[in-house]
């Protein structure tokens, strides 16, 4: 079994290290450019959902089965 010490210097900063490591990581990989591939898809989708009617409304009936 693990045993579990009280937040010290060493522990905070190894914490805050990784913090911003994985924010530097995220970032990098947020501000990457979408590929093409996947651009092409969404726009297949919205054109796909505009050529479809919206579904119909659920009755009361529908709604009070929750």
């Amino acid at each position: 079994m693990t045993q579990v010490h009280p937040p010290g210097p060493r522990i905070e900063t190894a914490d805050r290290d990784i913090d911003e490591n994985l924010k530097r990581a995220f970032e990098e990989i947020a501000n990457e450019p979408v590929p093409d591939r996947f651009t092409d898809l969404l726009k297949q989708l919205k054109e796909k959902g505009a050529a479809t009617p919206p579904a119909p409304e659920p009755s009361e009936k529908d709604r009070s089965d929750d």
